[in-house]
């Protein structure tokens, strides 16, 4: 972990990684499209080591799976789930469907579940039953048809987690071959409507590829979180957040800001303690060797940089956490307090997990109800709303060179 002061910067601290998508990827998803479920053998024996014989998880599996939780983990997914759901269920209130008639002219909106869609849900170094309530639950309150999930290796824990959320079907399938599966369409595996959730640079690589013939969330990069403390803020709180952090993946990004130079040192002494028996050391070490503390003359200037940065996770920490809130724009998810560990969101406070990062909360926020259906609009017009349309239209079309367009338009004044 490295101190910088904030006029000290590299100069690519602000720049966003582009999503290259890599020849390789792009034959193993032309693979899957032109041989449908055995290229999916064939990739999944190359590079997860793994026969399948069957691609779908069975009925008596998942309730096996179910029976098998013990009951302070089935009550901790249940309890999750509750308030994941919840949040969700007001999300969907926001999404409403209404009608304006004035003269003659109705026009309105609808909002329409998606029909199916596929939940991607990483299964590499960790199991995260927690991803696959993050990207079900949402999917089933906004009344979509059927979910199905995608994950690699999967446990019997992620199994159960996704049966208590709603899914429909289960395959244990991942990587660039599961992306494939769900935006072609196999012999087993349905095509959907769009696919969310996290993944590898490889998962992310196929995202991009594929969309547009299906949708995507976001192109989801190494998970971030950037810490604004002033000199008050508990530095074993900070040292835990950025751990945690960082226990995600070697690629992970950690970043404390702060006006103290006392609090920075007490951060790094805490990073080191805490590591030093953490079960995750291996992966962790990795990745908070690159974490970065940065030091600012006043805690006023984080809002600046923070904005430029816009991180995945922000959290404000100390007295000035609660002032400073209301001047942040850019994150995907906002952590007001010290109480307010950006593990909860991880979790089981309700907000989803599923982020944009690499610089993408600038223009996104994260997976919600939202994504999960159609924003349409209608018109309905009696000749009299038409005619009171026609000749604006028809000026507009002219001015645009547009002549049929003029000529539709006037043609319904005479008729």
């Amino acid at each position: 972990m490295k101190v910088i002061k904030a006029d000290a910067l590299p100069k690519d601290f602000f720049s966003q990684r582009t999503v290259v998508v890599t020849e390789s990827v792009r034959k193993i998803l032309q693979d899957v499209k032109d041989q449908g479920d055995e290229a999916i053998r064939s990739c999944t024996k190359e590079f997860d080591k793994i026969d399948l014989l069957s691609f779908e998880v069975r009925e008596e599996e998942k309730q096996t799976a179910l029976s098998g939780l013990d009951d302070k983990t089935r009550q901790a997914l249940k309890f999750a789930a509750k308030t994941i759901e919840n949040f969700a269920c007001f999300q969907m209130e926001q999404n409403k469907r209404f009608e304006l008639r004035k003269n003659g002219i109705i026009t309105g909106q609808k909002v329409i579940p998606l029909k199916r869609v596929g939940c991607y849900v990483p299964g590499g170094r960790y199991p995260l039953p927690s991803t696959a309530l993050m990207t079900v639950i949402p999917a089933k309150v906004a009344g979509v048809k059927e979910i199905i999930v995608c994950s690699p290796n999967i446990k019997p824990i992620t199994i159960a987690a996704a049966v208590m959320a709603g899914a429909e079907r289960i395959f244990r399938i991942g990587g660039v071959q599961a992306i494939g599966a769900m935006a072609f369409g196999t012999q087993t595996v349905p095509q959907v409507d769009k696919i969310v959730g996290p993944g590898n640079t490889f998962v992310t690589q196929a995202k991009k590829e594929v969309f547009g013939l299906v949708g995507i969330d976001m192109l989801a990069g190494p998970s971030e979180v950037l810490i604004v403390a002033d000199k008050s803020a508990n530095p074993q709180f900070i040292a835990a957040d950025m751990l945690a952090q960082a226990e995600h993946d070697p690629e992970a990004q950690a970043i404390l800001l702060t006006d103290s130079e006392e609090l920075a040192r007490a951060v790094l002494r805490e990073a080191k303690r805490q590591l030093a028996d953490l079960p995750t050391k291996d992966i962790t070490k990795q990745s908070i060797e690159h974490a970065i503390v940065i030091l600012v003359q006043a805690i006023e200037e984080a809002v600046e940089l923070v904005n430029r940065k816009a991180p995945e996770h922000l959290e404000l920490q100390g007295k000035k956490a609660e002032a400073l809130a209301s001047q942040f724009q850019n994150f995907g998810s906002l952590f007001i307090g010290s109480y307010t560990a950006e593990v909860f969101g991880d979790y089981c406070s309700g907000p989803n997990h599923t982020l944009p990062t690499n610089r993408t909360s600038r223009f996104s926020g994260g997976l919600s109800v939202r994504d999960f259906v159609k924003i349409v609009t209608y018109q309905k017009m009696s000749k009299e709303g038409a005619g009171s349309l026609a000749q604006t239209a028809a000026v507009l079309a002219s001015n645009e060179g547009l002549i049929a367009h003029q000529r539709s338009a006037l043609m319904r004044t005479k008729k």
